[in-house]
C-alpha cells in the first residue's frame, strides 16, 4: 500500500488476517466514513491514528457490528464478513476491549472472564456451571497474559489495570484471530503501559493480529509495526511505523505541514507579583482519601497538580468543587471562609468544574450539543429564567466557533461527537458561566494531539484574560508546559511544589522521595 495515494492492495495479501475495503457509513445523510481502508495481518501490531472525529471509533463499531455497514467489503482470512452483531463478531474472531473497562465490578474475575459462556457438566437440563472448570481457565488465560490473581474475587477488588487485563483475557477467550484495543491505556500509569505492551508483543509473537488505537505518540513507536492514519472519515494511507516520523504522522492526520516545535510554541502569560489569591485551601482534608493539604491559587494563574494515578489529584479537585466534603481544614475563595454543601454553591461563588470521567459525569449523552452547553449556565440561572432554544443556539454557536468544536450542526446529540469534542463542549459548558476559577481534571484524555494543543492553548488564554486554573494531567509533560506552579502529590498527601519552568524530570524526582 503507498503512502497518501489513495490506492489499495487486494483482499488476498500474504499473511493478512483482516482487510476492509472501500467501507462507507452514514449517519442521517453525513459520511462518517468515506471509502475507508484497513489491512491487519497476523502477527502485527497495527496502529489506527486520526483527529478525534477522524472516524476511528466508527470503523471499530463497523468492524464488530455495533453499526450497519453502508457499502464496501471485509473480509477476515480471506472470506468474506459482515457481522451484524457484536456477539456475531466475537463468533468470527474479533475481539474488542474498550477504554472504559466493560465488564461488571460486582462479580468476580472469572464470571467475567466467561459471563454468558460458562463451561457446564451433566446432562441433564439447566447443567450446572462448572465453575472449576471456569477458574481453570480464566487462570489460564491470565497466566498467558503474565497475571498471577485470585480469580474468585470480585473484580472491583482489583486496580484498573488488572482489570484491563481481565478485559483481555476475555478477549482471548473466545480464540480471537484479531484484537482490538481501543484507547486501552488512558487510565494506566507509565509502568502499567509497558507491562500491557509486554503482553501485546507476546501475543503477537503467537500470531494475533492486533488492532491498536491510541493518541499518544510516544507509544505509537514503542509498540507499533504498521500505521493507518483517517482524517475527517477518509483514509489518508498505510506505512511502516519505522518509516514515518512523529512529525509527518502529526501532518497526515491534521491534513498540513505539521511544526511541532512551533505548535508548542504558545508561552505561559506572565503572573502579576501582586495578583489576588482567588482560592486558599487550609489542611483541606477528607479521610481516607486526601491527607491534609495546603494550596493557594492566584488569579491568571495556572497550577498544575502532579502525580501518579491514586496520588490525590482527583480527590482534591473534588473536595475544592464541592463534589466531596472535606472533614477537616479550611476553604477560602475570595478572601472568605465557604462551606460547600453541592457543587451548586461552588459554581454561585466563581468555580467552574470539568469532571475526570467525561462520559459517566460529563457529556449527557442522548441531549444536543446546543443543550449540554447550556446545561450549567441553565442550571445556575434558576427555573425561573429558562434559556430559549434561540439563546441556546446562540450560545452553543458562539463556542462552537471560539473552540473550533467539530459537528454537522449545535443540535447533533452530543454522544455521536468524537472524544476531543465532546471535551471542548465540556470546557464551553462551564466557560459559558463565566467562573473566575477553573478546575481541570485530565482535560486531554483521550483526546489527539491537535486537540490537545487547542485545549492547552486554550488553558494559556483563559489564564491571561485574569482566569485561575487548576490543571490535573497524566502527562507530566502537558503540566511542565501550561502551569506557573506545580502542586506534587504522592501518596494522597501534597509533597512539596514546583516553580515555573520545572523539568519533568524535577517532578518525577519529587515524587520519588521518601
Amino acid at each position: 500500500m503507498s503512502n497518501s495515494t489513495g490506492t489499495v492492495a487486494g483482499a488476498d495479501g500474504a499473511g493478512v488476517a483482516l482487510h476492509l475495503q472501500g467501507i462507507h457509513k452514514q449517519f442521517l445523510g453525513v459520511a462518517a466514513l468515506k471509502g475507508v481502508h484497513l489491512r491487519l495481518r497476523a502477527g502485527e501490531i497495527h496502529t489506527l491514528m486520526g483527529q478525534n472525529g477522524a472516524g476511528k471509533s466508527t470503523l471499530i463499531k463497523v468492524l464488530t457490528g455495533v453499526y450497519p455497514v453502508d457499502g464496501g467489503d471485509m473480509f477476515l482470512e480471506g472470506q468474506p464478513i459482515r457481522p451484524a452483531s457484536p456477539l456475531q463478531a466475537q463468533q468470527l474472531g474479533i475481539s474488542t476491549v474498550y477504554q472504559e473497562v466493560n465488564l461488571c465490578p460486582n462479580l468476580s474475575v472469572a464470571e467475567n472472564v466467561f459471563a454468558g459462556r460458562y463451561p457446564r457438566r451433566g446432562w441433564l437440563q439447566g447443567r450446572r456451571i462448572d465453575w472449576a472448570a471456569v477458574h481453570k481457565r480464566t487462570r489460564e488465560l491470565l497466566a498467558r497474559l503474565d497475571v498471577d490473581i485470585d480469580v474468585t474475587r470480585l473484580l472491583s477488588s482489583y486496580p484498573v489495570a488488572v482489570q484491563q487485563m481481565v478485559a483481555i483475557a476475555r478477549a482471548l477467550s473466545v480464540s480471537s484471530k484479531v484484537l482490538i484495543l481501543d484507547e486501552p491505556t488512558s487510565s494506566l500509569d507509565d509502568d502499567e503501559v509497558q507491562k500491557l505492551f509486554e503482553v501485546l508483543r507476546r501475543l503477537r509473537g503467537e500470531g494475533l493480529a492486533i488492532l491498536f488505537v491510541t493518541h499518544f505518540l510516544n507509544q505509537v513507536y514503542a509498540v507499533s509495526d504498521r500505521i493507518t492514519v483517517l482524517r475527517n472519515g477518509s483514509w489518508v494511507g498505510e506505512w511502516k511505523a519505522s518509516e514515518l516520523g512523529p512529525q509527518a504522522l502529526i501532518s497526515a492526520m491534521v491534513g498540513r505541514e505539521w511544526d511541532m516545535a512551533a505548535a508548542a510554541g504558545a508561552q505561559r502569560p506572565p503572573l502579576a507579583v501582586d495578583a489576588p489569591v482567588l482560592l486558599a485551601a487550609q489542611q483541606l482534608q477528607q479521610r481516607g482519601q486526601l491527607h491534609p493539604t495546603d494550596l493557594q491559587m492566584r488569579a491568571g494563574e495556572v497550577v498544575g497538580l502532579a502525580g501518579l494515578l491514586g496520588s490525590g489529584r482527583t480527590e482534591l479537585a473534588r473536595l475544592l468543587f464541592g463534589l466531596a466534603r472535606p472533614d477537616g481544614g479550611q476553604l477560602q475563595v475570595g478572601g472568605e471562609p465557604v462551606q460547600w454543601s453541592a457543587p451548586a454553591d461552588a459554581v454561585k461563588r466563581g468555580l467552574a468544574m470539568c469532571p475526570e470521567e467525561r462520559k459517566t459525569e460529563g457529556i449527557v449523552a442522548e441531549l444536543s450539543l446546543r443543550e449540554n452547553i447550556a446545561l450549567a449556565l441553565q442550571a445556575s440561572l434558576g427555573l425561573k429564567r429558562n434559556l430559549s432554544r434561540a439563546e441556546q443556539t446562540q450560545l452553543a454557536e458562539r463556542f462552537v466557533k471560539a473552540l473550533g468544536i467539530k459537528t454537522p450542526s449545535v443540535d447533533t446529540p452530543i454522544g455521536l461527537l468524537s472524544g476531543g469534542n465532546q471535551q471542548k463542549a465540556m470546557l464551553a459548558r462551564w466557560l459559558a458561566t463565566d467562573p473566575r476559577l477553573l478546575l481541570l481534571d485530565e482535560p486531554t484524555r483521550g483526546i489527539d494531539v491537535a486537540a490537545k494543543q487547542e485545549i492547552m492553548d486554550e488553558i494559556l488564554r483563559l489564564a491571561a484574560s485574569g482566569m485561575s486554573v487548576l490543571f490535573i494531567s497524566s502527562e507530566m509533560n502537558e503540566v511542565v508546559r501550561v502551569s506557573h506552579r506545580i502542586a506534587v502529590l504522592r501518596d494522597r498527601q501534597k509533597v512539596g511544589e514546583l516553580p515555573e519552568g520545572s523539568s519533568e524530570d524535577a517532578v518525577y524526582d519529587l515524587i520519588a522521595q521518601t
